[in-house]
């Protein structure tokens, strides 16, 4: 979606095509706002790096190029896992993708066209490409049917491959003007547009993003049939007789893969997280593309569901191990908290597409929450070392589950890995977008970026230290005086609001306001949606300063979640704290932060590639002896949660009783 804009200009010249609806809003395309911050700059750069070549090497080292080398020469044995395992190549080579567009690079270019041209020798020649069946269809793993796309409802990920393998197509192509590996996508999507629809064969795919990429492919080429194909997909779900609709075990009535209805009759999110923010994202599209509106009707009600009942803190969804799934309504228990970090990605696809959608800021308030916290908490520091799941808590007891406590270099299932070799390329694509006269700036990270107007180019030039620091300075450029809307968002935690919801509150409200100035002059200004509106006739180095309170505050849960009654978490802009064992004497889970605390901030240039940190003096409960029990005060410190886990294992919390009202003795 970022990329739509020059996706479409580049292939103008060859296809002509009538697109009458699309989303009214637009993304300002990544590859026109180049970054000079010092948060988000060195990540993009150590995944290009680091991340890319350490993903490709990793691909190659377990076996996943093999499997395409010897799908090409149609013998062996399928040597990995999983039958999904090809979409680590296709993302990665997306990831690479995104890289090239901005940062050329004549190697890495060379090295994905190798692999594109093995991955073209695995296609089959009406283009079927999925490895664990072409290397030897007679003799295969449980996963899939003795036929194609069998098993696809369910445990195959057939149309997830290609899905992948579309949304990899789509980078690589806007990249490099090349359309090796675009072919190869379009001749698949053909083979599936030819298979399946109204008078062909029925299915809604197990593991949904087909929907996004055939959007994405249709976008390119204007074939309509990839884009009814995707709605088709969509619309299939829930008809399908074969499930026992009235049973509660969700892989027997369907939800389990969104399919237990009819998903215009749907209003909770369910199931697999990560499907079904895929599922989301793609019905965002498919509503954008073709003006249904009760697909738009339905993701309203399912988001304002996840916002109210089924969202942690920091952002991450899916609480429930058993199935990476999204528990209950207000099932978000801290000590089995699964928060898969693919689950964060697809839910910052969705928030995005809402947006675009409707215009309003709440959506990139929640983008932003999980961007900054329950996403980029799932990679280390070094680029290489991995959360699949994103705890809320580590104990040194039993209390912690089976929750990881120490990062990873990759997994049998390393689909997360690999996801963010393809997501934080892209974050330039979120900071702006445009809709007529209309530019809305959403994430503030330093950077220069290019706009149009009217067919006049406008720069904007944005400058701050966010996310430790709230002064925002923006330098507007037209290339020729113009009226125009500068919507500059005005985030929810600025304006007393932890969540788009009551699922979270601060606990005490701040009276301190959003100041803005334009030329140095304090202005009065309205808020639209979420945006502070500011319309004037724009020119040259014409300057707009807004000062955000970066104050400390405590974050409440609503009642309903159980195991958050009495505590607080602590926030300071966007980010969430935790507190680590190594800042703390070892230990996290004994700390009390009552209403009195009075905590500090401070710039740590030196630790954990600089963060802010939080300090306090707060009672913390000690066992002398093994039975006398007694609170002392002692030096409390909180990082951001994205940076925990990067010092070795220890104990991590994110919540804090604010009193003692019971103490349990446990016998161990």
């Amino acid at each position: 979606m970022k990329k739509t804009s020059l996706l479409l200009t580049i292939f103008c010249s060859a296809v002509v095509f009538a697109q009458h609806s699309d989303y009214s809003i637009q993304a300002v395309d990544f590859t026109k706002v180049k970054l000079t911050d010092n948060f988000w700059l060195p990540r993009i750069e150590i995944n290009r790096t680091v991340t890319i070549p350490a993903s490709f090497e990793r691909c190659e080292s377990t076996g996943r190029v093999k499997n395409f080398v010897m799908a090409g020469e149609r013998k062996g044995k399928f040597c990995t896992h999983y039958p999904f395992d090809d979409t680590d190549i296709y993302k990665t080579i997306e990831g690479a993708s995104f890289s090239l567009a901005v940062h050329p690079d004549a190697k890495l270019e060379k090295y994905l066209d190798s692999l594109i041209k093995i991955i073209g020798k695995a296609q089959e020649p009406d283009g079927y490409l999925y490895t664990a069946r072409t290397i030897d269809p007679v003799n295969v793993g449980p996963w899939l049917g003795k036929e194609r796309w069998e098993k696809e409802r369910e445990m195959s990920h057939e149309l997830y491959n290609a899905g992948h393998l579309y949304e990899a197509a789509a980078a690589h192509y806007l990249a490099t003007k090349k359309r090796n590996l675009l072919n190869i996508a379009l001749k698949n999507a053909d083979l599936v547009c030819s298979v399946f629809g109204p008078d062909k064969k029925h299915v809604a795919p197990g593991h949904e993003i087909v929907e996004m990429g055939l959007v994405k492919l249709y976008r390119i080429t204007g074939k309509k049939e990839y884009l009814t194909t995707a709605k088709f997909f969509i619309e299939e779900r829930g008809h399908y007789n074969g499930y026992d609709k009235n049973s509660h075990d969700p892989w027997k009535n369907g939800a389990y893969w969104q399919d237990d209805k009819p998903v215009v009759e749907q209003d909770e999110a369910e199931g697999h997280a990560v499907r079904a923010g895929y599922l989301y994202s793609a019905i965002a599209d498919v509503a954008a593309l073709t003006g249904d509106d009760s697909l738009l009707h339905t993701i309203d009600k399912i988001w304002q569901n996840v916002v109210e009942k089924k969202m942690y803190v920091q952002g991450s969804v899916g609480s429930n191990g058993d199935g990476e799934r999204f528990g209950n309504n207000y099932e978000l228990p801290n000590a089995t908290a699964y928060n898969e970090t693919c689950a964060a990605i697809a839910n910052v696809f969705w928030n995005e597409r809402m947006f675009l959608l409707h215009g309003d800021s709440k959506y990139i308030d929640v983008l932003e929450k999980t961007l900054y916290n329950g996403l980029i908490s799932g990679i280390g520091l070094d680029g290489k070392s991995f959360f699949y799941t994103n705890a809320m808590q580590i104990k040194n007891s039993f209390t912690h589950g089976d929750m990881e406590a120490q990062r990873s270099g990759w997994f049998d299932c390393s689909c997360c890995p690999t996801n963010l070799v393809r997501l934080i390329p892209s974050v330039p694509g979120y900071i702006y977008a445009q809709k007529d006269e209309n530019i809305f700036i959403n994430l503030f990270i330093s950077c220069a970026a290019e706009l149009n107007i009217h067919n006049n180019p406008v720069q904007i030039l944005q400058q701050n230290n966010y996310p430790w620091d709230g002064h925002l300075v923006f330098t507007i450029n037209p290339q020729r005086s113009e009226a125009f809307n500068i919507m500059i968002r005005i985030p929810g935690w600025a304006q007393n609001k932890a969540i788009p919801s009551t699922l979270y509150q601060f606990e005490n409200p701040s009276n301190q306001q959003v100041n803005i100035k334009v030329n140095g002059q304090v202005i009065d200004y309205k808020i639209q949606n979420g945006y502070a509106l500011i319309n004037k006739t724009w020119k040259k180095n014409d300057v707009v300063e807004v000062d955000l309170p970066m104050e400390i505050r405590r974050v409440v849960a609503n009642e309903n979640l159980k195991d958050d009654i009495g505590k607080v978490a602590l926030q300071r802009g966007p980010i969430i704290y935790c507190a680590e064992g190594i800042d703390n004497n070892t230990s996290t889970d004994n700390f009390i932060i009552p209403n009195n605390a009075i905590f500090t901030s401070e710039y740590k240039a030196d630790m954990l590639n600089g963060i802010t940190i939080l300090k306090s003096d707060v009672p913390k409960v000690l066992i002398d002896n093994n039975q006398n029990i007694s609170t002392v005060k002692q030096p409390f410190m909180a990082i951001p949660y994205y940076a925990w886990a990067n010092r070795g294992k220890g104990e991590m919390m994110v919540w804090f009783p604010e009193r003692v009202n019971a103490i349990d003795i446990i016998s161990r």
